[in-house]
């Protein structure tokens, strides 16, 4: 079982804070960004899961090419970035332009210790799915109660 920790929670928030200013260009007024200036949005987007021995990361990367993907763990921490070619040049007037480019990354923190020399990824179809198998401290144990 793991414990909730409010301590996390608040550091995620000040995190998500931080990056939503960012974004809105407090913090870099002239910086492009990966997505729109307005945009507090994330990319790329994300599923995490478990069952009793893994941790699962979904990261939605549609038209990127898998050699410009880079994962990294540290400590508890696994961080997804990589960068997105632009599309061909538009010739004329452009419209409307929602195809974000360039650099990114985002960074989760895990739930529980991993193992993660036992860590892999699989990149399928624009979805990078990374398979990480707890270590055998955070997988639940069966103490056995003795009887006095």
């Amino acid at each position: 079982m793991t414990s909730w920790g409010i301590f996390n929670e608040l550091d995620n928030l000040r995190r998500e804070m931080d990056e939503a200013f960012r974004g809105a260009g407090v913090a870099r007024p002239l910086a492009t960004t990966f997505l729109s200036p307005t945009s507090t949005r994330r990319f790329p987007l994300l599923n995490m899961s478990e069952d009793e021995g893994h941790l699962y990361l979904d990261a939605l990367l549609p038209g990127i090419e898998p050699e410009h993907l880079q994962l990294s763990l540290l400590h508890q921490t696994v961080t997804v970035s990589g960068e997105r070619d632009p599309l061909a040049e538009t010739s004329g007037l452009l419209h409307r332009s929602e195809l974000g480019f360039g650099k990114f990354s985002r960074s989760v923190d895990l739930p529980t210790e991993i193992d993660p020399d036992r860590t892999s990824a699989d990149y399928q179809d624009g979805v990078l799915r990374i398979t990480m198998p707890k270590s055998e401290r955070a997988k639940p144990r069966k103490i056995e109660i003795q009887i006095a």
